[in-house]
């Protein structure tokens, strides 16, 4: 079986048309829609593709207009919006069955010394290895994990562990604050472009962000009383890293109305050095 770290590096790799037109392929999954962090990381490789490679992502903006089906390959068209000393701009729009379904910028930037730095910390560091992954805690809560989530934990590119325990009754989570930390890594090497490792954890970035919005309102695994959907995600890449190794995932939710949550990331490694921000606004409604 070829390790889910592998695939989601095929799943980036994507086959060129024609000058500034990408595919990508769109695996047949049990979802209703395609996972927004594929489209993202597909999107942004098409981006990174059209440079020269010597300059590295500093920031994204997406916004996701429809949902994707699984199993129909995405077209990623790139508009060269600019190439400068410093800077360079490429805007992409993400088409399947002939309609626009993502549009995302993506800014790249010429490393340079900066006059100053500052960061703030991680609110806490822990240590991994001292956590059970998301499969394991689930199982010694349910003993044995549903069929449709077995197969998805034998997919699942990214090893994630929740540095506080998951909640898992309406009693645990009233009154919760809306913050949540995880620790992710790829499961295995993804190999040394840098590209690769930004697009796949642009990928992850995805994968658990929203769940802060509902840490106050219902336990993040067993039946959802909502339906909820990315509207639009935001990233500034800050340090040079690598998504095979450990980095912790600080994320916050500072506001749910009308609707609507937002939510805000911190990445950092395990030194404690801030790799990444992230902010994105999903759509919640009713069951």
């Amino acid at each position: 079986m070829t390790n889910p770290a592998e695939r989601l590096v095929d799943l980036l790799d994507l086959e060129q048309i024609e000058v500034n037109i990408f595919r990508g392929r769109s695996p047949q999954e049990s979802l209703q829609r395609v996972f927004g962090g594929q489209v993202a990381g597909q999107a942004l490789v098409a981006a990174g593709r059209t440079t020269e490679g010597d300059r590295p992502v500093h920031s994204l903006h997406a916004y996701f207009l429809r949902p994707g089906r699984p199993g129909v390959p995405i077209v990623y068209q790139v508009e060269r919006v600019r190439d400068g000393r410093s800077f360079t701009t490429r805007r992409v729009t993400a088409i399947q069955e002939g309609r626009t379904i993502f549009n995302l910028t993506a800014s790249f930037h010429r490393p340079e010394e900066g006059a100053f730095e500052h960061q703030l910390p991680p609110r806490h560091l822990t240590d991994p290895e001292t956590l059970p992954n998301l499969a394991d805690e689930i199982r010694e809560h349910l003993g044995a994990l549903p069929e449709a989530l077995e197969r998805m934990a034998r997919r699942q590119p990214f090893d994630i562990r929740y540095v506080d325990r998951l909640r898992w009754t309406q009693e645990e989570v009233k009154d919760a604050d809306p913050r949540s930390a995880v620790w992710m890594r790829a499961v295995g090497p993804l190999g040394d472009d840098p590209l690769v490792h930004t697009c796949a954890l642009t990928y992850a970035s995805d994968m658990t962000l929203l769940d802060a919005v509902r840490i106050p309102v219902e336990p993040l695994w067993g039946p959802r009383g909502f339906d909820m959907a990315s509207l639009d995600h935001a990233m500034w890449f800050h340090r040079p890293f690598r998504a095979d190794e450990w980095f912790l995932y600080d994320q916050e939710s500072p506001i749910a109305t009308g609707g609507r949550g937002l939510a805000r990331g911190r990445i950092y490694d395990r030194e404690g050095r801030l790799l990444v921000s992230v902010v994105q606004e999903g759509l919640f409604r009713k069951l």
